[in-house]
């Protein structure tokens, strides 16, 4: 059997290794997952919704937004995790556990969305209009044939995004003793540069997870993978969404 890698964690290359071709009952189709995947998008708005009503509700009073807001950013952030968790390790559970991580998703991107518009007007519509250009973009590049996710392709994307992943852990430890990244996180050129490298290789594992799930439903997997590639994909919209938010910040910045 040839061997499905994927950088994102939650579509990792044993996901489907214990499937055969011929499964028994129902087994997971291609429109599933896609169909599954609009389903947690939706919860994803709605649920964005009150959070982000609370924050402009508190009109001209900025700190008083954020105070109202803040549970739900550090709720939404921690119970997705949790429930991202769940899921991972227990896949079976991941219709009933999956829409519950994106209505916690929602909280989450809902809060730190108003944060973001407060300080920048209109940067959340142009995040999320990027974000889904970006998406619908690879997809046809993927269908058609144009980005081919050779083995070479899935190493160099699996190595950046561990990486990227490293680097964010050593600075968020770092940051515990009063330490800064310098550059990175600033408005300059290297900020920038970097934060374009994040963006860039969020997108690229869209190609990996458009081809993890597409290989997932030739392999016969059983019908609720459908919800388990659908969580995975809509992982990465994520980080690419608030990976987008923040260059934007920052080309934004005076």
């Amino acid at each position: 059997m040839q061997v499905i890698r994927t950088s994102n964690p939650t579509l990792n290359a044993e996901t489907f290794e214990s499937f055969e071709i011929a499964s028994a009952g129902p087994t997971m189709t291609l429109q599933g997952a896609v169909n599954r995947t609009f389903i947690l998008l939706a919860l994803i708005v709605v649920s964005a919704i009150y959070p982000w009503r609370l924050f402009f509700s508190a009109g001209e009073n900025v700190a008083l937004g954020v105070q109202q807001t803040l549970p739900f950013l550090w709720g939404g952030l921690i119970g997705g995790l949790v429930l991202a968790m769940v899921i991972v390790f227990k896949r079976e559970a991941a219709p009933y556990v999956a829409p519950l991580y994106a209505i916690a998703e929602g909280l989450f991107l809902g809060a730190i969305s108003a944060f973001f518009e407060a300080q920048f007007k209109g940067i959340v519509v142009q995040a999320v209009g990027l974000t889904f250009g970006v998406t619908f973009v690879l997809l046809g590049a993927y269908t058609s044939g144009l980005v081919k996710p050779t083995e070479n392709f899935k190493l160099g994307v699996v190595a950046a995004t561990g990486g990227i992943l490293l680097f964010y852990l050593a600075s968020i430890v770092l940051s515990l003793f009063g330490i800064n990244m310098p550059l990175i996180h600033d408005s300059g050129p290297i900020g920038i540069a970097f934060s374009l490298f994040v963006v860039g290789v969020a997108a690229l594992n869209l190609v990996l997870d458009f081809d993890f799930i597409e290989r997932g439903a030739e392999s016969g997997a059983p019908k609720y993978m459908e919800w388990y590639g659908a969580f995975g994909l809509v992982v990465t919209l994520v980080w690419l969404y608030i990976s987008l938010l923040r260059l934007l910040s920052k080309l934004r910045r005076d």
